[in-house]
């Protein structure tokens, strides 16, 4: 499975699928302008080949979505899971089915089964239903439920799990050295529960599990974890799709045409190099001198193959369901899953409140920065027009001042001052605990501000970072659902 370079189809696009024969297309923002242009290219692109693809994208919720138009944005799992209501991610999953069929879409590479712990997770964190694997479990499958209902095809991640690894794998090869024990214990059980539910697909994560597997190779090129343990000893009959082979993690290991032979040889039935031509070109190579030289036995190939060809023919239609729309009921239950997950963790909100009627200071991330590498929603693109909108309901008429995601000096002086002069202070926090200059930002405000509140954003771990009598809020997540979720609790005690 290989990604297309951009929005558009040209002849040397339609030449590295004819010359690699891949199976399927992911797709990512660089692939998605419009539900219609979308639409034209998986069109073209499959009439010129002649033959279907399975077509696939990253659909989490919350900050991992691809598409961004013609589809519901929902909040984040662990907002999900602290909402509480496993009928929300049942309907969650049916929604997005039936949005993501419009879009031609056949598989969604999700949801996140990872559990997290106590110790910190760089990339996972928010995408995580919880720290509780019963929980995690029964959200996860009734999202794989509603999925399977809607007509979509689900693949569940990061198998073994790695809600407690201590790298991004985009970035760097991991370790994780929990044994067998405490993997049965916490980390496998969500995905138990979703290969007994019946799921059609499993994603592998990358780290190395030197306890699981003590030859100390990544979990993505471990036969020990994957063809001997899910294959055989869980049982698993669906396809085992390796995570993106152009990650970090797999780079620092081997070249790509060496890493794709070696997943194939673990046991992976779809291979995943999403991004350049070369390292597709490369792979396919590979795959193919490795079936030559029997390195790759022809009978493993067949067979992960073969279980690749049904998954794409489950579904015959490219699209399915009418033009491309959310549904009806996705911003309601978004807003209502958003609601139930505000969780306050300092005390404070209802003297807070009170400040509200005076002179009010909003600092807020500008988040229109990010929209080049992950899809923003328009309206909080417009940070300062935003804020008025989310604040006048209750009355309140603040003074919004937008800051860099890693606010300058200046930014955080001027913030600063102002907060001084206000009878409240709203501080949307965006990851002190990673980035220091918002940390310095942090720090500044609630030195000098009279009445504030910090609205966390993301992973909740900057709590630790809150001076006494500052009042901390999160919605674990800043989807628009959320922020106006949290400025609700903030403004009606």
């Amino acid at each position: 499975m290989i990604g297309l370079p951009g929005a558009t189809l040209d002849d040397a696009d339609l030449r590295v699928f004819r010359d690699t024969r891949a199976a399927g297309l992911i797709l990512y923002r660089r692939n998605f302008e419009s539900p219609a242009q979308l639409l034209d290219v998986l069109g073209r692109l499959e009439g010129a080949l002649g033959r279907r693809l399975l077509v696939a994208t990253d659909h989490e919720g919350g900050r991992i979505v691809m598409l961004g138009r013609g589809v519901t944005i929902f909040p984040d799992n662990l907002a999900v899971g602290t909402a509480g209501e496993e009928t929300f991610a049942y309907k969650q999953g049916l929604l997005e089915a039936r949005e993501l069929r419009r879009l031609g879409i056949d598989l969604n590479l999700g949801p996140c089964l990872d559990v997290l712990t106590d110790r910190y997770s760089p990339n996972i964190g928010i995408r995580s239903y919880g720290k509780d694997p019963k929980l995690v479990a029964r959200y996860g499958v009734a999202r794989l439920r509603g999925m399977t209902k809607g007509g979509l095809s689900a693949c569940p991640k990061h198998f073994p799990g790695k809600g407690h690894s201590p790298l991004d794998a985009h970035l760097k090869l991991p370790t994780i050295t929990s044994d067998w024990d405490e993997m049965h214990a916490v980390h496998l059980v969500p995905f138990f529960e979703a290969i007994a539910a019946g799921v059609e697909c499993v994603m592998t994560s990358h780290p190395v599990y030197p306890r699981l597997d003590p030859s100390g190779v990544p979990a993505t090129f471990s036969r020990r974890i994957v063809d001997e343990y899910l294959r055989g000893e869980v049982g698993f009959r669906g396809v085992i799709v390796s995570d993106d082979l152009e990650m970090g993690a797999v780079a620092e290991t081997c070249p790509i045409g060496e890493a794709t032979v070696r997943t194939a040889e673990a046991g992976h039935d779809l291979l995943l190099v999403c991004h350049t031509e070369p390292a597709q070109r490369a792979a396919a190579t590979a795959l193919v001198e490795a079936y030559r030289s029997r390195r790759l036995p022809r009978a493993g190939l067949e067979a992960a193959a073969a279980r690749v060809r049904a998954l794409r023919e489950r579904r015959s239609a490219r699209v399915e369901g009418g033009p491309p729309a959310p549904e009806r009921d996705g911003a309601p239950l978004a807003m209502a899953m958003a609601s139930r997950a505000v969780t306050e963790l300092t005390p404070g909100r209802e003297a807070f409140a009170r400040a509200l009627n005076g002179r009010v200071l909003v600092v807020f991330p500008r988040f229109s920065e990010l929209a080049a590498r992950i899809t923003i929603e328009p309206e909080v693109c417009d940070e300062a027009g935003w804020v008025r909108a989310a604040f006048f309901p209750a009355g309140v008429t603040p003074e919004p001042r937008v800051v860099g995601i890693e606010p300058s000096a200046a930014e955080i002086e001027d913030a600063a001052g102002r907060a001084a002069s206000s009878d409240a202070t709203v501080l949307f926090l965006y990851d002190a605990h990673l980035y220091p200059s918002n940390r310095a930002l942090l720090e500044a405000v609630q030195a000098r501000a009279r009445r504030l509140a910090v609205v966390l954003l993301r992973d909740p771990y900057d709590a630790a970072l809150l001076a006494p009598g500052v009042h901390g809020i999160t919605a674990f997540g800043w989807r628009r659902c959320q922020l106006e979720a949290v400025v609700a609790r903030l403004a009606y005690p």
